[in-house]
């Protein structure tokens, strides 16, 4: 039986990651939800205007009631800025296993800092949670997010073809990556 914490803080060397708050609306528009670039490859497009962001925080804020929540702001410590999101987008009780997603401003792209995020969420997941699989898929194009999955120890498990339907109408692949309990080297 998993033991469910909710969305705890967790503080790393850079960063702080904790529960959103209505004021991260500026933060979050700002820095990624209004960057086409950064949803390239996600399933949401770029929110236009910050009512978009504030109606999305609030459902954040809203469910973080639920225990089985885990929604993460990403925060720098030296900055007090939420750069970034990372979260449990499925979660299996009865399969002791969940999928993670995640997304950040480009600024900060290339600083190890989603590799950061995710070790540490995958780290209290395995820890705290009692979680045996978490997993993760990216658009076969997005190389960098495979990147950020395998410097946390997590292993290519195979391309899902034509997985989904992207922005454009297409069909797109996606690449899926995973680590179970037993893998992480203590």
């Amino acid at each position: 039986m998993l033991d469910h914490r909710g969305t705890v803080t967790i503080h790393t060397d850079r960063l702080i990651l904790r529960k959103f708050s209505i004021n991260d609306a500026e933060d979050m528009f700002n820095n990624w939800a209004n960057d086409n670039e950064v949803a390239k490859y996600l399933s949401w497009s770029p929110h236009g205007k910050i009512e978009v962001t504030r109606e999305v925080i609030s459902g954040w804020v809203r469910a973080y009631e639920m225990p089985t929540t885990y929604n993460w702001a990403i925060e720098l410590k030296t900055t007090r800025k939420v750069i970034g999101s990372i979260s449990v987008i499925e979660l299996s009780d009865k399969n002791h296993r969940c999928e993670i997603g995640y997304c950040m401003s480009k600024a900060y792209w290339n600083k190890g800092i989603m590799t950061e995020s995710l070790r540490a969420v995958n780290g209290f997941l395995f820890s705290e949670v009692g979680i045996n699989r978490i997993q993760a898929k990216h658009d076969t194009k997005n190389i960098a997010s495979g990147k950020v999955m395998e410097k946390t120890g997590m292993k290519h498990e195979g391309t899902f073809k034509q997985y989904k339907i992207c922005k454009d109408g297409t069909f797109g692949d996606l690449n899926m990556y995973a680590i179970v309990k037993e893998d992480i080297i203590e």
